[in-house]
């Protein structure tokens, strides 16, 4: 898991930082906010990153421009999950977490090659080595499936600055094996990096995991899980948003994915 390897700086396109307005008009006036799964399979992309890896930013740059990119029909559901694993040479990541990590290692057990390294995607829990062109059409793929989980998710305002979350998972076949798990990201993070490889680079990070939850198992078809999040002050309520998907129970496959962001603009 300690593997420094990364790619190469990408020559990307200049893309857009602009990103879909995280969630949730409700929230910001006090109101519950609710979304519910389509038929359709929204496309899980998750990204290994690090603001100490030199290759990382242009990656980073790509995930916050993807649903742009992906276009107003595309069901995608992003998630940027910072690695520990570069904070030794130089440069602490203030958004890495050990957890990522060990989810990093978790789907790559399931995938022909495991090399971890930064910047790496996954797509519906697939690595995808050739995103700089391969994302629109790994997101459609995934969107033409019907998904075999339903999943509702909502997040309610609680006094004294707190989230009560609840995600609901339900599949037609109850022999239908899975693990529920949420996340709660936030987007327009500003870090100005001092030392290490980007040392002088001012980085806007979107969909940046701060809370992991989970997983829950699918007992005879169904998962539920329920949490009261106490929401630190330095996070930015009005850019967050919440994020719950489906893993099988026995591969790294996404079987559905969905996010507030059909909520309008703010939390609480």
């Amino acid at each position: 898991m300690n593997i420094k390897h990364r790619f190469a700086t990408l020559l990307l396109p200049m893309l857009s930082t602009a990103v879909a307005a995280p969630a949730m008009a409700q929230l910001a006036a006090g109101q519950r906010c609710a979304v519910q799964s389509g038929p359709q399979t929204a496309a899980l992309v998750e990204l290994y990153s690090s603001e100490g890896c030199s290759s990382c930013p242009p990656a980073d740059q790509r995930l916050n421009a993807l649903r742009k990119e992906a276009g107003a029909a595309s069901l995608v559901v992003p998630l940027a999950l910072h690695v520990t694993y570069w904070d030794q040479i130089g440069w602490a990541d203030p958004l890495a977490q050990p957890q990522f990590d060990a989810r990093q290692a978790e789907l790559l057990r399931h995938q022909p090659r495991h090399v971890a390294y930064t910047p790496q995607f996954f797509v519906g829990g697939t690595e995808l080595r050739g995103w700089d062109t391969q994302l629109p059409a790994a997101i459609g793929r995934i969107n033409a499936t019907t998904a075999p989980v339903a999943i509702g998710l909502s997040a309610t305002p609680a006094p004294g600055g707190k989230l009560v979350i609840e995600a609901d998972a339900s599949a037609p076949d109850a022999r239908t094996g899975g693990q529920l798990y949420v996340a709660i990201s936030e987007s327009a993070i500003v870090s100005t990096v001092l030392r290490g490889e980007n040392r002088g680079a001012t980085l806007q990070h979107d969909a940046a995991v701060r809370l992991w939850l989970g997983p829950v198992a699918l007992a005879q078809g169904h998962a539920r899980l329920r949490r009261e999040v106490h929401l630190p002050a330095s996070w930015r309520p009005e850019n967050l948003q919440i994020v719950a998907f489906v893993q099988r129970a026995d591969s790294s496959v996404i079987l559905q994915a969905v996010s507030t962001a059909s909520c309008a603009k703010g939390v609480m």
